[in-house]
């Protein structure tokens, strides 16, 4: 990594104050643009922003591009990276690249398989799951080594992160699965969307219990739902969400033209009640396609301006992506 880089996100949560992260869908089309514009409607709000390694199995600009982009922008990426598409040697080459241009964090997860996205034909790779690649990542940074055994001069460097639904069933082995990612090498993992404060309340209590919030910093994945649409959708077709039935009828029970309004309001008085809850570091926040809403819900949450980012600009990062983010120009949740 390059030493200059502050690495805002990790000082942030070792640091023990609250972290704010939010998505970044990249565009489908062979333009940068769309995430630069992202990068500066969130920039001073949050920490760091995930760019989505083809979210969905939908094909999109890719993660590292996006990366190297926001990075460029002066905004602290998080690089996520599926199995779904790499074998073992891509997944190993893609880390290396990512650490020599400067990432600072990288999220690892199983991903989508590819019949639920816009080539439902494609072979899925899956060489190895998001438990394995964490403690890959994790070899290669601390014992500077690959899979294979070969040594790396120099060994790369990130902040390892991973990804939990702590409403999928079996409920009751979620935060066990946790301490499964834990010992493989995570160490933050931010979570689906949470709706059910009480089911979250309790699977962070097992999380305690296990002492993986001592670990591992835990961030809370929340976001908006726009419309009666969104709502149909989420709870029909997402695995393991459950909203329950009081949000419901509160979404349901104002007018077609309030309902987006409604869920911002809702999306931040939910980041206020798991701030509250014993073991919370952060929240991730989630607004596909509306990231230009997300200051909105932060100012309604309390979670003004973050004071280290406010005013960042090129400085902090165009030197380490400046080249690579100029060659590349030209333009639903987690899983697993």
């Amino acid at each position: 990594m390059n030493p200059g880089l502050p690495d805002v996100l990790r000082d942030r949560l070792e640091s023990g104050e609250f972290a704010v992260t939010a998505e970044i869908g990249p565009p489908r089309g062979a333009s940068t643009d769309p995430i630069r514009g992202k990068v500066e409607l969130l920039r001073g709000w949050v920490d760091a922003v995930n760019i989505t390694d083809n979210q969905g199995s939908h094909v999109r600009l890719s993660s590292w591009a996006g990366s190297l982009v926001a990075l460029d922008a002066g905004m602290a990426p998080v690089m996520q990276m599926t199995c779904r598409d790499r074998n073992r040697i891509a997944l190993q080459s893609d880390l290396l690249s990512a650490s020599a241009m400067g990432i600072p964090n990288v999220l690892l997860l199983t991903g989508d398989h590819p019949r639920f996205g816009d080539h439902a034909d494609a072979k899925a790779v899956f060489d190895v799951d998001s438990v394995q690649l964490l403690w890959i990542a994790r070899t290669m940074r601390d014992d500077g080594r690959l899979l294979s055994g070969r040594p790396l001069d120099p060994a790369p460097h990130w902040f390892i992160g991973a990804v939990e639904n702590p409403f999928a069933p079996p409920e009751a082995f979620r935060a066990k699965r946790l301490g499964k990612k834990v010992a493989a090498g995570a160490q933050f993992v931010q979570t689906q969307f949470v709706f059910d404060i009480p089911a979250f309340t309790q699977w962070m209590a097992e999380v305690r219990d296990l002492g993986l919030h001592e670990r591992c910093h835990i961030l809370a994945g929340l976001g908006p739902i726009r419309s009666l649409r969104a709502l149909d959708y989420m709870q029909g077709n997402v695995p393991g969400m459950h909203i329950p039935d009081e949000i419901d009828r509160r979404l349901r029970g104002v007018g077609a033209d309030r309902v987006a309004d409604e869920g911002q309001q809702l999306a931040a008085e939910l980041i206020q009640q798991v701030r509250e809850i014993p073991g919370v570091a952060g929240v991730h926040v989630m607004a596909f396609g509306n990231e230009r809403g997300i200051p909105d819900i932060l100012e309604r949450a309390g979670l003004g301006r973050r004071p280290d980012t406010v005013g960042a600009g090129t400085a902090a990062g165009g030197a380490a992506a400046a080249g690579a983010a100029g060659a590349i120009a030209g333009g639903t949740g987690h899983a697993r």
